[in-house]
């Protein structure tokens, strides 16, 4: 599951203003006199002063005092002295690690009550939780002009400039902290967007399927009366656990793929969700209460106006940064262009191996390819494994959230790092039960723990709850080391979110391995392979939608939602026929556009299919070595560039090259 980055999303804002027509009065006369002063004083630094002056000089408005007021204050605050900058800046880091690590706690507990299953969810709650308590930060900081002297000295860098400093750690943190202030967004559409994001997560959280009172094509109950399955993911997740399952398992995932569609679509009846009070049979969409046909209600437009108030708000933020969404989500924070991302996907995507990968797995299923096989889950070891059995045994291990945080320190031993630092580890993370899917909420400033959560029903951890939590438990070791041993504050986390995914996978991998079930299989390296690149098919072509969806946005700002539904289904279905439907043999699937990601975490989507990428390097490094020093290592490598931090790593540039040469190997020996 996905890193929580609702708390990390809204600080991405955090350069903000009040008012919304301010604009910078500087004049190209003061900025060269400035330059020329600064010059003369640190010639050596020419290049560096002429960025930092016109970036303060973009950033400063007529409230901010004049052109004197200016020129005054650049020459007063410029540092030259190496030591003094340095001296200076890991003070800036202290102030700032606490100002995060403060709101942070603070959000933390303003959403505790939407996250954690703490009783009834009441308007109050949401209320609370939609409110961002770091709207104003920045307008302090310009105003008592701390933005202007972190800007100052320490300007934004390009990532061609970024990607040049190499090794020098301190300078690395310089950029980082170059990052924070470089435009400044108006507070109240921050506030805006904090709103629709926490309206789009709490939708999403509470869009349960009540399993146990769907009917099949025959009108008959096929699930346990008490399955409750979260959209979409316990619904994909019931769909792989049925794959060893013969014909009771095939009719199970027909009929949640029914359910997807009419989530999709927006049939779906508004009385079955998140409600146990009716039968339903979505293959007619029919509803029943006590054996009588009711008449329900669809639910019409209701998951695209989400994500349509998303778009809303992030465009409204487009005017104060200079660039669309789109560009923000990659070449600001993932550093990676969307230009470059969408050629990856579709050099992977359009790879003739994954032809051959669907007639293996039609071989082994005895049946041809239906459009849910996307989720094939058979090349895995826990496949063949019966999954109640596996829930038996998570259920005593983990009855609730403390017991699975008390045993933290075993679960690490077991990955093998030494008593001495699964304690360490494990005192910084606390583990709490979901109401939703679950996510993992790192710290933000030393002192703070992260947070595992996982869904845990009143009988205890199922398993599909324990192969989250193994995945969030990647992360959380990830956010703890990256914070608390990484050299410079501003150096903690990962480039971007794709990679802690793939940490976090490289983790969920192991979860069979934690309890005590060894894969002896001779072909298991062959099979994960295999696994890896049907992954990474279905994830690819979900972000190649998502980020089709947001292109049709921007190309439609005025559009409705029901503009907004039409449009995704009809993208889903080219997008299925140009890459799915040459596998699959069956054209005009909708079923990518099912992830609820695409509702409530605007265009996260792809930072799975590069964690894919990346996890598969990752693992072709660890292959003989030391896990748990190996990965204490590379989690304090710290946020660089992602192409610097692969290199790092594992001594290889980021790549899909590496999985397309390994299934080319196992498929050309197949045929």
């Amino acid at each position: 599951m996905k890193n929580i980055i609702l708390f990390l999303a809204l600080f991405t804002f955090m350069t903000a203003c009040t008012d919304m027509n301010k604009k910078s009065s500087i004049t190209s006369e003061s900025v060269e006199k400035v330059i020329n002063e600064l010059s003369s004083r640190d010639s050596l630094n020419k290049p560096s002063i002429e960025k930092s002056v016109k970036q303060v000089a973009k950033l400063w408005q007529e409230t901010d005092g004049t052109n004197e007021d200016f020129v005054q204050f650049c020459l007063g605050n410029y540092i030259s002295d190496p030591t003094e900058k340095e001296q200076t800046f890991l003070k800036i880091s202290e102030y700032l690690e606490s100002i995060h690590g403060n709101f942070n706690e603070m959000s933390l507990r303003l959403q505790r009550n939407v996250h954690e299953p703490t009783g009834p969810l009441l308007n109050i709650d949401e209320q609370f939780a939609a409110y961002n308590p770091a709207t104003h930060l920045s307008d302090d900081l310009y105003a008592n002009k701390i933005a202007f002297l972190i800007v100052l000295n320490f300007p934004e860098l390009s990532l061609n400039e970024k990607e040049a400093l190499g090794n020098d750690r301190l300078a690395w943190a310089y950029a980082r902290l170059g990052d924070m202030f470089t435009s400044r967004i108006p507070a109240e559409l921050q506030q805006a967007y904090s709103t629709a994001l926490s309206d789009a997560d709490i939708y999403i959280t509470n869009y349960n399927i009540f399993a146990g009172h769907l009917l099949n094509k025959e009108g008959e109950k096929i699930f346990p009366e008490s399955m409750v399955l979260l959209s979409h993911w316990n619904l994909r997740d019931e769909i792989k656990a049925n794959y060893n399952k013969g014909n009771e398992g095939l009719e199970k995932q027909q009929t949640i793929y029914e359910v997807m569609q009419r989530v999709i679509s927006q049939e779906i009846p508004k009385e079955v969700i998140n409600s146990g009070d009716y039968e339903w049979n979505p293959f007619a969409n029919i509803v029943f209460q006590s054996d009588k046909q009711v008449m329900g209600t669809p639910e019409n437009t209701i998951r695209y106006q989400k994500m349509l108030n998303n778009f809303k708000a992030l465009q409204a933020i487009d005017k104060y940064t200079g660039n669309t969404y789109i560009e923000r989500n990659f070449s600001e924070d993932m550093e990676i262009s969307v230009e470059d991302a969408e050629a990856l996907f579709h050099h992977f995507l359009s790879s003739p191996e994954l032809k051959r990968v669907g007639k293996i797995i039609e071989e082994r299923l005895g049946r041809n390819l239906q459009a849910f096989d996307i989720w094939y889950d058979g090349f895995k070891a826990r496949s063949n494994l019966n999954e109640e059995k596996l829930s038996e045994q998570t259920r005593k291990l983990y009855p609730n959230a403390k017991a699975m945080e008390k045993q933290l320190p075993a679960i690490l031993l077991k990955l093998g790092f030494t008593p001495e630092r699964a304690a360490y580890l494990a005192e910084k993370i606390a583990v709490d039960a979901a109401r939703g899917s679950g996510h993992a909420w790192g710290g933000q400033m030393k002192g703070q723990k992260a947070h595992l959560r996982t869904r845990i029903p009143s009988e205890g951890m199922d398993y599909k709850g324990y192969n989250i939590a193994t995945h969030e438990l990647g992360h959380n070791v990830e956010q703890t080391i990256s914070l608390y041993d990484v050299d410079y504050y501003m150096l903690n986390g990962v480039p971007n979110t794709a990679f802690t995914e793939a940490l976090a996978f490289v983790f969920q991998k192991r979860d069979l391995e934690l309890l005590g079930i060894k894969n002896d299989d001779p072909e298991k390296e062959k099979l994960d392979v295999l696994d890896k690149t049907w992954h990474l098919f279905e994830i690819a072509g979900v972000s190649m939608l998502d980020i089709a969806v947001w292109k049709w946005l921007y190309a439609n700002p005025n559009a409705t939602a029901e503009q907004l539904r039409d449009a995704t289904l009809r993208l889903s279905k080219e997008i299925w026929n140009e890459y799915f439907a040459p596998v699959f043999g069956i054209e005009d699937q909708t079923i990518l556009a099912i992830y609820s990601h695409m509702i409530s975490y605007p265009l996260y989507l792809s930072a799975y299919a590069f964690g894919q990428i990346i996890e598969f390097q990752l693992e072709q490094y660890l292959t003989g070595k030391d896990f748990a020093k190996e990965v204490d290592r590379i989690f304090r490598i710290g946020r660089l560039t992602p192409n610097q931090w692969m290199l790092e790593a594992t001594g290889e540039p980021l790549s899909a090259e590496p999985l397309l040469k390994a299934v080319s190997a196992i498929t050309s020996c197949h045929e």
